[in-house]
Parts: C-alpha cells; structure tokens; sequence
C-alpha cells in the first residue's frame, strides 16, 4: 500500500495498514498544500503497488485534494492497484467523476455533507476489485466482500445494522435530491465559505489554507490547536444557510470584544 499524505487522516491510513499487517509506505506533504501529482510520481512508479490510498478532503486542514489528476497517474504507473479513496467530508457536496478519476473504492459516512446522522460508512466499489478480495479481510467485522456477498444472498446484513441510521440517511439523499442535489449543496456550503472567511478576515483572521488548495467544506482559521500551527476549524457543512454564519462572524465579534481583544486581532508567524 502507498499513502498519499497530508494530514492526521492520512496518517490514520497509514496507522490502520501497520496494525493490520498490511505492507505500507507514505508519501507525506505538507498540510496546508494539497497533493502534488508531480511529487508523487516518483513513488509511484518506483514498483509493484496491491493499492493506492489517499484522503479527498483533509477535515484536519480543510485542504482539497487532486483526486482525478491522481488517478490517472494511478492508473498510468500503477495499472494493477486498487485505487481508494478516502471521501468521508467530500462526497454529497464535491462532485467527482468516479469513473473518469479511476476511483476503485470510494469510502464516505452517512452524515457529513449527506446530512444524515452518524452510524454506518458506505464504500462505493468496482465490482471486479471487490470480487479479487474475496479471503483476503484481516478482520471478520470488516470484511467488505463478505457484507457485500451477504447482501447479494439475502438481503440482509450480517449482523445487526443500524436501523435508524439507514432511515435517517435514505431521509437525507431524498432532502439532498430535491434540494437540487450535490451542485445545489456546494453552491450553499460555497456561499458559507465565503461569508466566514470574509467576516474573520475583516476581525484580523486569516485561512490557515491558500486560495485555491482549500475546500468550502470546512474552513481553517489562525489562531487551537489542529495541524502543525495554532488554527481553528469552522465547518460550513450540515444544515447551516447564510444567517447561521452571519451570526457566527458576529458571535467571535461579542466574544473578542468581551475579553478585550483588540480587533483587528494581531499575532506573529506560527513557528
């Protein structure tokens, strides 16, 4: 396995494959950047890959990541792996053409920018590729072949699923078609963005990310504690409009006025 890494969720990826046995080397970037298909071309053609992860949007920084341009660099040095990715804060909200990406797994979650509420992952999956892991799961639980086999056979999970969450998230895809589905979505979330970033900007704040290599999903302030600087995360996700982050510009406003904070608000370079 080769990871593609900037940030505490890649890093994740690279945990899971050590504590499962799985052989893994990571490419490791800066956070606050997103993933550069030019550096990461000498690793991928150096040999052989079983698979290809990497995170879409990085919830640490909020960077957005090149899935497609990474993809096809998959797929051109590294035609026999698996190609996964990591959509847990992207996927209702980011579009992505999965096919014309090479994506062979796609993983998400039943909340996020689907609004459902937490309590299953989901994993959009080629078929061929799933059907080459079949043996192969490190973990009864979480063996993706087997559920998948189950399903197919009876319907059922294997286990007890998760009832409520399933309603609440078949109640969501609806909410997010009619709404206009994933364009209307990040059309909102977009407009978010930009009233936070603007209304911190104005208090003396800056975006922790670059124009460009950030995501509208969450929005990354200096100065908390979250990467490699002191930052503060604010999400634009889930069911906010426009008034919600007008309010929430002015709620920081009361909060540095009331502790004396001069505004604009002054500080050094993170170290």
């Amino acid at each position: 396995m080769l990871v593609l890494c900037n940030g505490a969720y890649g890093r994740r990826m690279e945990q899971i494959c050590r504590t499962a046995g799985i052989a893994c080397e990571t490419f490791n970037q800066s956070e606050e950047q997103a993933l550069s298909p030019a550096a990461a071309a000498p690793l991928l053609a150096a040999g052989p890959l079983s698979a290809v992860a990497m995170v879409h949007c990085e919830t640490s920084s909020g960077v957005l990541n090149p899935v497609a341009e990474l993809g096809r660099l998959v797929r051109q040095l590294q035609p026999g792996a698996a190609f996964i990715v990591d959509s847990m804060s992207a996927f209702g909200a980011v579009p992505l053409d999965l096919e014309a990406a090479g994506v062979d797994y796609l993983v998400s979650s039943a909340n996020k920018c689907i609004e459902g509420v937490p309590g299953f992952g989901f994993v959009i999956a080629r078929l061929e590729r799933l059907k080459q892991t079949k043996g192969n799961s490190r973990s009864l639980s979480l063996d993706l072949f087997d559920q998948w086999a189950g399903l197919e056979r009876s319907g059922q999970f294997r286990f007890t699923p998760p009832t409520h969450a399933l309603l609440a998230f078949d109640c969501a895809l609806q909410g997010l078609l009619s709404a206009g589905g994933v364009a209307a979505q990040a059309s909102r979330y977009r407009a978010n963005n930009v009233i936070v970033k603007r209304g911190l900007r104005r208090l003396g704040f800056r975006p922790l990310v670059r124009d460009g290599d950030d995501c509208y999903i969450i929005t990354v302030i200096y100065p908390g504690k979250v990467t490699d600087a002191d930052c503060f995360r604010i999400g634009n996700i889930g069911d906010l409009h426009e008034p919600d982050m007008h309010r929430l510009v002015d709620c920081v406003e009361t909060v540095l006025r009331d502790m004396q904070v001069p505004i604009p608000v002054t500080y050094g370079d993170p170290q």
